[in-house]
């Protein structure tokens, strides 16, 4: 008998041989990598060929977070500092992510030949069903900034039991107007198309002071192979219509409304704010934030979003981050001082930061 329990503490103590170990280590790295990097898919749907970025199981129960990204920009180049921002990691081991590129916006994606013509952004947002159901998902909660959000808001008024949130950054619902289509004209001949965008992306403060953000997107467009695409899709984005919204109809889930207080979206933010229900509707203005705070600030809108979700019914036991800890005490002061104020409330802070955001059931606009 002791014999055989010697012969098997011998066997259970055997090491593995150095090849099993190094192809353990190697299966690891490779799922690592993986996880990191995504599964890139190329989606066919009824209107072309979508490139997406896949990060998670498509097997889970909860609605996956699809983003969109804007003009001159692409998935990684619009979202990726945010999801890979450290306290958002509860977040994305929570959730699958899906990362849509516009048509012919990817990362190395190939010239349109002359004379391509290029989606409507109405039919970009026809496009997004045939994700879902490649990737089997019933529903989503959309990310979107600029032109990705106008393209998301048409998909949730044509699929609303499709979206169970929706997060929109810089959002414009007009058309331009002669003015605007005027100025357009004058522009075009008097800047180039990187100096388009650039202003169509940063505020005059953020360009006039050249940070090293406005230099490497201005430098990564300049030198894009694929810049006769992005004019394509520019194009398309001035030439869009009114979104016909109002307070009582248009969408069915919680929207939180995102813009930087120096965003030359800022107007245009406020404007579609008054036009949503306040009971399922927040507004979100970011102070010393421009035109993408997904990419400026991103602790904020991490703390933002994990309310939201919250608000959703979904991560309900996620602990607060440091940045409300150390907070609370003065946010619910603000609360009880501003008390008196109906739809838009702003509620200041002293040096610590931003506001911790207010549930899905309520409007109010926020300052941090």
């Amino acid at each position: 008998m002791t014999t055989e329990m010697q012969e098997i503490a011998i066997t259970e103590d055997k090491p593995l041989l150095t090849g099993q170990a190094d192809a353990v280590k190697d299966a690891e790295l490779a799922a690592r990598i993986l996880l990191d990097q995504g599964q890139e898919h190329s989606v066919e749907t009824p209107y072309g060929v979508l490139h997406v970025t896949l990060h998670g199981s498509r097997t889970s129960r909860r609605p996956a977070i699809l983003t969109l990204h804007d003009v001159g920009l692409d998935s990684k180049s619009c979202f990726s500092p945010l999801f890979k921002f450290e306290e958002m990691q509860e977040i994305v081991k929570n959730f699958t992510l899906i990362h849509i590129d516009a048509p012919g916006q990817e990362e190395g994606a190939a010239p349109y030949p002359a004379g391509y013509q290029y989606p409507s952004m109405e039919t970009v947002a026809e496009m997004i069903p045939a994700v879902l159901q490649f990737f089997n998902f019933r529903s989503v909660i959309g990310v979107g900034v600029g032109a990705g959000a106008y393209v998301l808001s048409k998909f949730t008024i044509a699929n609303p039991d499709s979206v169970e949130g929706l997060v929109l950054i810089n959002i414009d619902i007009n058309a331009r107007g002669w003015i605007d289509w005027a100025a357009q004209k004058l522009s075009s001949v008097t800047s180039s198309l990187t100096d388009q965008i650039m202003s169509h992306l940063f505020s005059q403060e953020e360009l006039s002071s050249n940070t090293d953000l406005v230099q490497s997107h201005r430098e990564r467009l300049s030198k894009s192979s694929k810049l006769a695409n992005v004019e394509l899709f520019w194009k398309t984005y001035q030439g869009r219509r009114d979104l016909n919204i109002d307070r009582n109809s248009t969408f069915k889930c919680p929207v939180m409304l995102v813009v930087g207080d120096q965003a030359p979206h800022e107007e245009a933010a406020v404007e579609c704010n008054s036009k949503l229900d306040p009971t399922t509707t927040s507004f979100l203005k970011m102070a010393d934030a421009g035109g993408l705070p997904q990419l400026t600030q991103p602790a904020k809108l991490t703390e933002a979003f994990k309310y939201f979700i919250q608000g959703m019914g979904y991560m309900a036991s996620s602990c607060m981050t440091r940045l409300s800890r150390s907070r609370t005490t003065s946010l619910s002061s603000s609360y009880s001082m501003d008390g008196s104020r109906s739809r838009s409330r702003t509620l200041s802070q002293g040096s610590q930061g931003g506001q911790m955001p207010p549930s899905p059931s309520q409007t109010m606009e926020v300052s941090c």
